[in-house]
């Protein structure tokens, strides 16, 4: 097995994105082949300050390592040292059909009522998507719900390529979907319907990789929650997003089911469960803190780091493009 995966290098890492992605990337490099990048390059489908982008960069790479990623087990890299993507991506936007790309639900949203006005290659990341792992015939790929639909379209672009120009040869891999059974969804602390976001302007509303133990109790006793105490079963929890967000992040934490957890603290109020849950969060990100801290302003080392990833990506990716190219009858 092959894992290709990517994360915007947004900076400001939080606890949504370490429960939802990270730790489970950390789990993966153990167990098969993986790659994982900075998308930098998706960066720049929305507007961005370029001097922050290669702040973002640096910091997220520190904040994978200081998470776990070992990048003598996995291929840490960001997209832009491995012009191959780009190459590849081009040489898919003949494959890939407008049709397709005006199913995309993403770009409808984050492009809002000003389609006109939106960049080309917001439209066209997705193309660029399906590059980043059709380029290093990745087997499989972890997805959330909200990019189920572009590794579908990664799969549909790697299908009618393979028969459009393919020969009877499969120049790609059609990967599969891994959608991590217990990953839970990490919701703002001062609104449970609302996912946890860097964007939101509450810093109140999340739980950041850079918080210290003092700053992470006040969040979590601030969190918003209702009157009512904690059932004893999870079917109790429907209808209460914030309960639910609370306890969602401490079963995560402590690695067992949400059922456990209300067995464990069913009939107490959030009085007795807030001080209890920011005693774990706190135990379990000291330690990645401490870590992240550390390295954050090593330039030196985290460019090595990355340019070590490079290096392998370009090699595993120089026989797919070179057989790209081929195909579609190009001199090189």
């Amino acid at each position: 097995m092959r894992v290709v995966s990517g994360i915007q290098p947004t900076g400001n890492l939080h606890l949504g994105n370490y429960l939802g992605a990270i730790r489970n990337w950390v789990k993966m490099q153990d167990e098969m082949e993986c790659l994982y990048f900075l998308a930098d390059l998706h960066a720049l489908s929305m507007p961005h300050d370029p001097a922050a982008l290669t702040a973002n960069t640096r910091e997220m790479a520190a904040a994978l390592i200081a998470c776990g990623l070992d990048i003598n087990k996995a291929i840490l890299f960001n997209q832009a040292k491995v012009p191959a993507h780009s190459e590849l991506q081009w040489l898919l936007n003949g494959t890939a059909r407008m049709g397709w790309l005006n199913r995309m639900t993403q770009f409808k949203d984050k492009s809002g009522k000003n389609r006109e006005g939106a960049s080309i290659a917001l439209f066209t990341y997705p193309v660029l998507q399906a590059a980043d792992v059709l380029l290093y015939q990745a087997t499989h790929v972890p997805v959330g719900e909200d990019q189920k639909q572009h590794l579908e379209l990664a799969r549909d672009i790697a299908q009618k390529f393979n028969n459009d120009f393919g020969n009877g040869v499969e120049i790609f891999t059609l990967p599969d979907p891994i959608i991590p059974k217990a990953t839970a969804r990490i919701m703002s602390l001062r609104d449970g319907n609302a996912k946890m976001s860097k964007s939101d302007p509450s810093d109140m509303s999340r739980i950041n990789l850079v918080d210290d133990a003092e700053l992470i109790l006040s969040k979590i006793k601030k969190a918003k929650t209702d009157a009512e105490p904690l059932p004893s079963e999870a079917g109790g929890l429907d209808g209460r997003p914030e309960a639910q967000n609370l306890v969602g992040i401490y079963a995560a934490f402590a690695e067992q089911s949400v059922d456990a957890t209300l067995q464990q603290f069913g009939g107490q109020g959030f009085g007795a469960f807030k001080p209890a849950l920011a005693d774990l969060v706190i135990e379990k990100f000291r330690p990645i803190s401490e870590r992240f801290n550390a390295l954050r302003d090593d330039h030196e080392q985290i460019d090595a780091a990355l340019a070590k990833g490079a290096a392998k990506a370009r090699e595993l990716a120089a026989p797919t493009l070179t057989a790209a190219y081929s195909a579609l009858g190009l001199l090189r």
